[in-house]
């Protein structure tokens, strides 16, 4: 992986640097003093970006994010008809009114699409992209506070599940299996 998509948007919006999960709690260590900036950008970072990896896995999807101009909602494309949960989830654990964190967490998703367009070849097919947020998935995983609940509200609970949250040799061979087993495909495959 040549780009680390979440730090480079994290550092893109002058976000704090991200605290990993402890794989052993699924919870990252914040303290009384954290600000709510922090904590906003602990939940909604990592949950904007997977829910973008979610929705280019569709060719639709893919192709929306390739032709795609700046400033879109995407937090309603990205997480459909689940956004305003979404949205109010991450609200609840940063103690910030809805509001506020729905234009942020686009900020976020817009920032993540340049960033992720820029690090493309020019005529970037459906697969690399695909292919390029898959690389990221992993990485994104070991920041993504597993209170959220986003694996349930996506309909994919591997995203709770406390073996993303690890890292070391064997984990990392288990992750490298499952990517192998994740590989994106486009519908004319399926199809096939």
């Amino acid at each position: 992986m040549s780009i680390n998509l979440l730090e480079t948007v994290e550092q893109n919006l002058g976000y704090p640097a991200l605290q990993k999960i402890d794989p052993n709690t699924q919870d990252v260590l914040l303290s009384d003093n954290t600000l709510d900036e922090d904590k906003f950008s602990q939940a909604a970072l990592p949950a904007v970006l997977i829910g973008i990896c979610k929705y280019v896995q569709t060719d639709e999807g893919a192709k929306d994010v390739l032709q795609s101009k700046n400033n879109i909602n995407w937090v309603s494309k990205i997480f459909d008809n689940r956004s305003e949960e979404v949205i109010k989830t991450i609200s609840v654990y940063s103690n910030e009114s809805e509001v506020a964190p729905a234009s942020k967490m686009n900020l976020i998703a817009n920032e993540a699409i340049i960033v992720a367009k820029k690090n493309l070849p020019v005529n970037a097919t459906i697969e690399e992209l695909k292919v390029f947020l898959n690389d990221q998935k992993n990485h994104i995983l070991l920041y993504l506070p597993a209170v959220l609940h986003l694996g349930i509200l996506l309909d994919n609970n591997t995203l709770d599940d406390s073996t993303n949250k690890m890292e070391g040799p064997v984990s990392s061979l288990i992750q490298s299996i499952g990517s192998v087993f994740n590989t994106p495909t486009t519908d004319k495959e399926v199809t096939v």
